[in-house]
């Protein structure tokens, strides 16, 4: 059975850093390209990062430019979400996902409050 769990989210002060992961099992994970997403509360869902399949191309929304870092360990099947000087504006719920497959993660949140 296919899953994608993220992990790593929580309560941070502005300025601060968090590291999410999202752990990947019942599929070839090398095989896809992946995505987080985020979405704060009455917004929509927001493209944040992605990465294809060896790591070699990453892109970022404007919003997260310079600030975040997505990466994967293939050998782990693990995509990761660098998160630094985080602000308020950052606060959402973080989700993974595997777009060849449709396929999301539940989601982790993350809240960036003094």
């Amino acid at each position: 059975q296919r899953q994608l769990v993220e992990s790593g989210g929580g309560l941070v002060q502005p300025g601060g850093s968090l590291r999410l992961s999202c752990a990947a099992s019942g599929f070839r994970f090398s095989n896809y390209n992946m995505r987080w997403y985020r979405q704060a509360p009455g917004k929509e869902r927001e493209l944040v990062a992605t990465i294809t399949t060896t790591g070699g191309t990453t892109t970022y929304a404007n919003s997260v430019k310079g600030r975040f870092t997505i990466s994967r360990d293939n050998a782990k099947d693990t995509v990761y979400l660098q998160m630094n000087s985080l602000k308020p504006d950052d606060t959402a719920v973080y989700y993974c996902y595997a777009p060849l497959m449709d396929f999301w993660g539940q989601g982790t949140q993350v809240t960036v409050s003094s």
